[in-house]
């Protein structure tokens, strides 16, 4: 990464690898929350001189460390201050909404130095949209700047009617305070000698309740302490594959660090800088890679997207009662209604994603209060289906975009090149998707079986009969004989979408694919064509819109990979699975901080060390999560609550002789358990089990 980002809750920063927000950079750095823009500028210099960069570390996902020294500084040949006298750490952290950053200096000149230290800002209270070039609109004015004690605040009467504040505060007398955003400090160092300043800064929107700015040291023992509860709700992995037990721990530390709560519990946004908001499908899929690590995620995330369901007919925000929204923004744009996510609901899959989510929460927590608390919920999502999501009686689930300012791909694949036809024609809406009728059938089936145990046979009935007609319906229509392989879609004239994707991989884990053409798919997803080495393609090479450097057309997509990883795995395909983990493991690698990417290129392995996308979010959630799918993959982990039973099919890389994992919430219990390799195998050690449920191994 060239940028450094440091987030918590719905704060994040985003800055220069010197720490700096310099002012026009393209990557639109700045501190942020509710989508605007509190910092437009924030640089150091020491003497005047910019700093020279020594190390740049984000390596801890709440804590960014850059160190810096000073350039030989000499005016009128008379000499400042000698190269590399002065050690400068800025150490910056996010707590209650409020960003920490502290400056410590450190003389290694054999003698006493005098320095002056500044800090230049600016906040132009931008709309997110309008910063990354997506939108320009009404919006307000700045109103002035305020100096006061120790501090200096910016103002801004937005379009919105809404006062936006930045404070600046410090704990250190200042030489001189500039309104225009300049802040100078005068440092007198003897040998060896260390100072610090303390920099505050306090987004304030409206009049809310103020946040109590507490001490930076008691600040950073409480989000550390945050995190250690974190660690200790979540299960943990020891094994003798570094590797592998980076990448987890890893994504388990990116996920903590994109949890936001909006009032219904933590959830996972979906990735930063530019999409640290609820998503309805990202964060629904994160919510279910994290459910053998910590179930209480996906709770919070299926109450935070049930409260914003859709409740009417709203063709500006793509709106239809009982739909699932696809992203919520909270900046001056949607306030005044100049962009329709408030929240935007341009999505066809995150309706069936969030029944998905519920049943394979219910199955691992046997939580049926949920399900009772959401009832209406799942009623509304189940009627969106069958009348708004199938346009047309068909059974299938398609979109059309009603939004003059919406999306026209409404699948994952979003990007207007994603549906495209074998002849290289793009597809025209309404299309149905094929992993949305596998989402659909997953939900259906899963519910039926919840609505039993709920003595509810009638409605478990209606399900099922629902899910067989569609995967009768299903197999017909997409079904491709001359190409061994589903079709990517169905466009306005129920005519398939022939081109060879990763998209029906997907429907592995739903069930919905059965006997020789679930073992055809399996086949093609691990051939050359789509299998690149590093990863499944998102689309196969030779195919007429396969581009490897595209977004959607031939790139890698950890999270595309991690679902299709649960359908090998349910599915007893180990083999395959081990394929597709040790090719993601050995991309990693390749990444900073060990670091599974947004996506990257799909280039073949063979030509050399995995190629990363330009503007890939990272820390990115369902990224993050894949490694976590790599662990319940390997196990072949699956409880149903329902029967009180757990299934276990354990398999280890050729590179693992031992996999541990801890503390494993499932029902009321916790789950330990230890896979060994042996000659003929693996065995299983359970280390611990007080969930009461009866585990059945299948070697």
């Amino acid at each position: 990464m060239d940028y450094r980002v440091i987030k918590e809750n719905d704060v994040f920063l985003l800055t220069d690898q010197d720490g700096n927000i310099p002012e026009h950079h393209p990557y639109g750095l700045g501190l942020y929350t509710k989508d605007t823009r509190f910092l437009s500028k924030w640089s150091l210099r020491i003497n005047g001189e910019e700093p020279v960069l020594l190390a740049s570390d984000a390596a801890q996902n709440y804590v960014a460390t850059i160190l810096l020294t000073n350039p030989h500084i000499e005016r009128d040949g008379e000499l400042i201050l000698w190269r590399e006298s002065v050690e400068i750490e800025r150490k910056r952290f996010i707590y209650a909404g409020v960003l920490y950053e502290t400056i410590k200096l450190k003389n290694y000149h054999p003698k006493p130095v005098q320095l002056e230290i500044s800090v230049h800002m600016d906040v132009d209270f931008a709309d997110m949209f309008i910063v990354r070039g997506f939108q320009t609109g009404e919006v307000g004015k700045r109103t002035g700047q305020t100096i006061g004690k120790r501090s200096l605040t910016f103002h801004y009467e937005g379009a919105d009617g809404v006062e936006r504040a930045t404070k600046v505060s410090w704990d250190r007398e200042e030489k001189a305070v500039k309104e225009h955003g300049e802040i100078v400090f005068d440092f007198a160092l003897d040998r060896a000698e260390e100072q610090t300043v303390t920099l505050v800064v306090e987004p304030i929107i409206g009049q809310t309740d103020r946040v109590e700015v507490i001490p930076p040291e008691q600040a950073l023992q409480l989000l550390q302490e945050s995190y250690q509860h974190w660690e200790g709700e979540t299960a943990n992995v020891i094994t003798d594959e570094r590797q592998f037990e980076r990448l987890v721990r890893r994504g388990i530390g990116d996920l903590r660090v994109l949890l936001t709560d909006l009032g219904c519990g933590p959830f996972p946004v979906a990735g930063l800088p530019w999409f640290g908001v609820p998503f309805g499908r990202d964060s629904l899929i994160a919510a279910l890679q994290l459910l053998p690590f910590n179930h209480e995620i996906a709770k919070g995330t299926l109450l935070t997207m049930a409260r914003y369901q859709g409740t009417k007919v709203d063709p500006w925000r793509d709106e239809q009662p009982g739909k699932i929204m696809h992203e919520i923004r909270f900046g001056e744009l949607a306030n005044t209604n100049q962009i329709p996510f408030t929240p935007y609901y341009g999505t066809i899959d995150a309706t069936p994603l969030f029944l998905v989510l519920l049943v394979e929460y219910v199955k691992w927590t046997g939580n049926f209060d949920l399900v009772r608390q959401l009832r209406s919920n799942i009623d509304a999502a189940l009627h969106w289906i069958d009348r708004y999501g199938d346009r047309d009686g068909d059974l299938f689930v398609e979109y059309f975009q009603e939004s003059s300012k919406g999306i026209a791909n409404q699948g994952w694949k979003d990007s207007g090149d994603s549906i495209v036809h074998e002849n290289g024609e793009y597809a025209r809406a309404p299309i149905a998707l094929v992993e949305v009728q596998g989402y659909v059938y997953h939900a259906k089936m899963g519910l039926a079986d919840i609505f039993e145990q709920l003595q509810e046979a009638e409605k478990a009935e209606a399900l099922r009969t629902q899910a067989e007609a569609l995967k009768k319906r299903f197999e017909e229509q997409f079904w491709m004989e001359d190409r061994k392989f589903y079709a990517l879609a169905l466009d306005e004239n129920k005519a398939p979408v022939r081109t060879i994707t990763s998209n029906p991989g997907h429907v592995l884990f739903s069930g919905m694919l059965e006997g020789k053409r679930a073992d055809a798919v399996i086949d093609t997803l691990l051939s050359e064509k789509m299998f690149s080495g590093y990863g499944i393609r998102t689309m196969a090479e030779g195919e007429a819109g396969y581009n490897p450097m595209s977004y959607h057309n031939g790139s890698i997509w950890p999270h595309d990979n991690s679902l299709i990883l649960l359908g090998l795995s349910k599915l007893g395909r180990r083999c395959e699975a081990k394929t597709v983990i040790e090719g993601l493991m050995e991309a990693s690698m390749h990444f900073e901080y060990d670091r599974l990417p947004e996506l990257f290129c799909g280039y073949s392995r063979s030509n050399g060390k995995p190629v990363r996308y330009p503007v890939a979010c990272s820390p990115q959630a369902w990224a993050a999560g894949t490694p976590l799918v790599f662990v319940q993959a390997l196990l072949g982990l699956f409880p149903n609550a329902i029967e009180q039973s757990i299934y276990l099919s354990p398999t280890l890389l050729d590179s693992m002789n031992m996999l541990k994992v801890e503390n494993i919430a499932i029902g009321s219990g916790r789950l330990s358990l230890t896979v060994m390799r042996e000659h003929q195998g693996c065995r299983v050690h359970i280390d611990e089990n007080t969930t009461g449920w009866d585990l059945i191994i299948q070697q």
